[in-house]
């Protein structure tokens, strides 16, 4: 039998030569998901033998690796904000950056939100579970999302989290499904909150492979300018937005001026551009004018 720690030099130097970012750290996650363990005790079960079957499933999931599969599509998981989320074909991978936005909303308090675009859920659903975490039991959420596959995602990541009480969840377009769902004498939303589609056709072809081949295309671009999803949102978003609620908008990268106009001619008030760790734009905010 191999040891477990010659399988991940081994894997280590495959995807190393494939081209892989990260190799090490991709050759290590497969392996502690071949060998059903948690990631950071990894390291205390290196000295063991894997069984001929562990051996052959993790020689797998390293080719598929090679081949630029994403690692949550072959683990079928991925941390976001501390928290595991189920991941498929079906939903984007969600990215670190992301968590940029998540920290903007957490930055003022909100007793009820909406995610357009819930994708996985990861937004909708750590905004809750954090609010939860503070004691803000009562707040709720409302998450929209038009494709099939993704809702279900959604669903089983909502179930497993437990937040089935305060996460309603909706199939269709943006605010389409709403009129349905709200009361009449609702007064808004505090917080509006969406990840939506802000790739350009003329940038798609520059994508990793990971991402372009691998990753729902819906839900990356609009086939045009990126802007399309921004000025669907932005029709709707004033007139769903409680008096001083908040608007907040990912977005990609150079799109901050043009996002942030789209937003103001929208009326509504106080835009401003949020960069990420790394320095890049990343999060259009704004307020509806009390």
């Amino acid at each position: 039998m191999s040891a477990a720690r010659d399988a991940l030099a081994r894997a280590s130097q495959q995807l190393a030569v494939a081209g892989i970012p990260d190799a090490g750290r991709d050759a290590r996650r497969l392996l502690a998901h071949a060998m059903k363990v948690p990631p950071d005790r990894l390291t205390l079960m290196l000295a063991e033998p894997l069984s001929t079957g562990t051996l052959a499933e993790y020689e797998t999931l390293v080719r598929r690796r090679a081949a630029r599969e994403p690692v949550s599509h072959l683990t079928g998981r991925r941390m976001f904000y501390g928290r595991e989320f189920l991941i498929t074909p079906a939903v984007l991978d969600p990215r670190p950056e992301t968590e940029t936005l998540v920290e903007v909303a957490l930055s003022e308090p909100f007793g009820n939100l909406l995610d357009l675009g819930l994708g996985a859920g990861c937004i909708l659903l750590t905004l809750l579970a954090e609010m939860a975490a503070m004691g803000r039991t009562e707040t709720w959420g409302i998450g929209v999302e038009r494709s099939d596959a993704a809702f279900e995602v959604a669903w089983w990541n909502r179930n497993a989290m437990a937040l089935e009480r305060p996460a309603v969840l909706l199939k269709g377009s943006w605010f389409d499904p709403l009129g349905r769902t709200l009361p009449r004498d609702f007064g808004g939303f505090d917080l509006i909150v969406s990840n939506p589609p802000y790739i350009s056709a003329d940038a798609w072809e520059g994508l990793a492979p990971e991402v372009r081949d691998h990753e729902p295309r819906e839900a990356l671009t609009d086939g045009g300018d990126g802007l399309s999803a921004y000025r669907a949102i932005l029709a709707g978003a004033p007139g769903h937005l409680a008096p001083n609620g908040r608007l907040l908008l990912e977005i990609g990268a150079g799109q901050g001026a043009a996002v942030s106009r789209l937003v103001a001619e929208a009326g509504l008030d106080a835009v401003r551009v949020v960069a990420d760790l790394d320095g890049r734009d990343r999060v259009v905010t704004a307020r509806r004018a009390g």
